[in-house]
């Protein structure tokens, strides 16, 4: 159980969108992911200009690995210091960084260690960051609310996605990679204020809240128990990451080579990618409207079989219209069974494991997913684009017949 301390029982009850509290952090989580998607502008761009395409490629990566080996960490940290804490902090670092780079450049041009040093910071720092930012919602809203609230994340992350480009470019435009840096900075800081001002629920020491009287691995195996016993968190941890696996691939270089080898280019690259947008923005807007959909284990499972079929059917796909056709249907449908595992893995985990069932589900999705793309983008060579989707798609459909027939997970209800 929890205790209240910060926030009035009726007020965890107020609709998540009508919520000053919510809408705080809303505001925060935007203001955050914007400047994340300024940030991955300038440095692609400075990397670019200050060595070779190869180098840049190597700057590019160097968060990965720290992000992937301290996630686990992250979530143990989250849970012990409190979610909204650790977000400030690192949210404060993250601004400090990149505002100390965007200085540098601003008086001369230091090549490319400065800018391999950010990605690492960034990259430890999103090793806390993404667990506690996972966490936090359960804190500042009831239950009932969560849903809503994965619905309005998911669609400040696409706006973030959909303004942050256009704004870096600009930035870069205007005044360089420095400008760009500067740019992400402040609206990095933006959200700090922000997240001072929410107000949390607190938990008691008791309820499997992680604190400094254990050892941090002590927690951490204390937290892997609680999500291996789990009739729902676990089944689910396991459908999310075959279809991460199964996704990964085919929309990241899979899809370049796709839109290379039919001869769409670029631009027609872009255009599926922004029908993809728009399809998983659809998706987060529902959830956001209606708050819950009942019968969510079974909605996820059925949303990912089909997901994975038209992930197969893209690239037999001749014409650009039909693939940007069939990357909204897959947007929308991958959006709809992303936000339900997203709703069910905050509803179902106690929220003083939180941090550790995020970190968890984020070290699949974003430390061992994107390690398949080297072998597809080598099957893709050796085998062809339409085999490689196939087995992309009956990869993640193995999500959907996961979420179908454990019966915890099928039978999964989002709270009223």
């Amino acid at each position: 159980m929890t205790v209240l301390t910060d926030i009035p029982a009726r007020q965890l009850e107020e609709a998540a969108h009508r919520d000053p509290n919510v809408l705080r952090w809303l505001g925060a989580y935007t203001s955050s992911m914007l400047g994340d998607s300024i940030y991955y502008i300038a440095l692609s761009w400075a990397a670019v200009q200050a060595g070779t395409p190869a180098q840049a490629g190597v700057v590019m990566s160097v968060s990965a690995v720290p992000r992937a080996v301290l996630m686990l960490g992250g979530g143990v940290l989250a849970d012990r210091l409190g979610p909204r804490r650790v977000v400030i902090g690192s949210d404060a670092v993250r601004c400090a960084a990149v505002l100390a780079v965007a200085a540098l450049l601003f008086l001369n041009s230091p090549g490319l260690w400065p800018l391999a040093l950010l990605a690492l910071v960034f990259g430890t720092v999103d090793a806390v960051f993404m667990p506690a930012v996972g966490a936090l919602p359960a804190r500042i809203t009831g239950k009932g609310q969560l849903a809503r609230v994965q619905g309005m994340r998911g669609l400040a992350i696409r706006c973030a996605g959909v303004i942050g480009a256009p704004l870096g470019g600009l930035g870069v435009a205007l005044g360089g990679a420095a400008t760009a840096f500067a740019l992400a900075g402040l609206l990095i800081a933006v959200s700090v204020p922000l997240l001072v001002s929410v107000r949390v629920r607190e938990l008691p020491a008791d309820d499997g809240t992680a604190d400094g009287k254990a050892s941090p691995w002590r927690d951490l195996r204390a937290g892997l128990r609680y999500i291996r016993g789990h009739r729902v968190l676990a089944p689910l941890m396991l459908a999310i990451a075959l279809g991460d696996f199964g996704f990964v691939g085919p929309f990241n270089v899979g899809l370049t080579l796709l839109a290379d080898r039919r001869g769409w280019g670029a631009s027609g690259m872009g255009w599926i990618l922004a029908g993809f947008g728009a399809g998983a923005g659809a998706a987060s807007l529902l959830l956001t409207v209606r708050g819950r959909l009942p019968r969510a284990g079974l909605v996820a499972a059925y949303a990912i079989l089909a997901g994975s079929v038209a992930i197969g059917a893209l690239a037999y796909v001749p014409s650009l219209a039909g693939a940007v056709g069939v990357a909204l249907l897959v947007g929308l449908l991958a959006g709809l069974s992303g936000a339900m595992c997203g709703a069910l893995l905050q509803t179902q985990a106690d929220p003083a494991y939180l941090g550790r069932v995020t970190a968890v589900a984020g070290l699949v999705s974003l430390g061992l997913a994107p390690l398949s793309m080297p072998f597809a983008a080598a099957a893709i060579g050796a085998f062809g684009l339409g085999p490689v989707y196939v087995v992309s798609a009956v990869v993640c459909g193995l999500g959907g017949v996961v979420a179908l027939y454990v019966p915890g997970l099928r039978r999964a209800e989002l709270p009223r």
